[in-house]
């Protein structure tokens, strides 16, 4: 299985093509694909930050959909989201990504030990993710 970048972090989407319902994947450490983000972690402003080198999304995305176990090609960039976090260890991007299947893979997610919630589900979550949800959310339902 290939390495993930320890300097991006990836929020997954799946939303429903008849009804636009839009969930997210939740692992069990957080919203943020594969390691969550550290304590102290700030977001950007939007529009700062631009990477000066950025990370070709195929490579990331051919390794989520391995880790995850989901078809190859099933993993889209939304190449209108983009999204810095500054950590105690250095800046942190953040991509977003679209799950596409007609229906989530609920089965896949179960044996990744994640779950597809709603936004109004992550009321937990830290005010780092909310923002990145947020985000994430603008961008895929406009």
């Amino acid at each position: 299985m290939p390495d993930f970048p320890t300097n991006l972090r990836l929020i997954l989407a799946h939303k429903q093509k008849t009804s636009a319902r839009l969930r997210f994947l939740r692992f069990p450490h957080g919203m943020t694909a594969f390691m969550p983000l550290p304590t102290l972690s700030v977001v950007e402003e939007e529009g700062e930050g631009e990477p000066s080198v950025a990370l070709h999304p195929n490579a990331w995305l051919r390794a989520a959909e391995q880790r995850l176990k989901l078809d190859n090609g099933s993993l889209k960039a939304e190449t209108e989201y983009h999204a810095t976090v500054q950590t105690p260890d250095g800046p942190v991007t953040v991509q977003l990504a679209t799950i596409n299947y007609v229906d989530p893979p609920f089965a896949e997610a179960e044996a990744a030990g994640c779950r597809f919630i709603a936004i109004t589900e992550a009321r937990d979550c830290t005010p780092v993710e909310l923002e990145l949800l947020r985000r994430a959310y603008t961008v895929v339902i406009g």
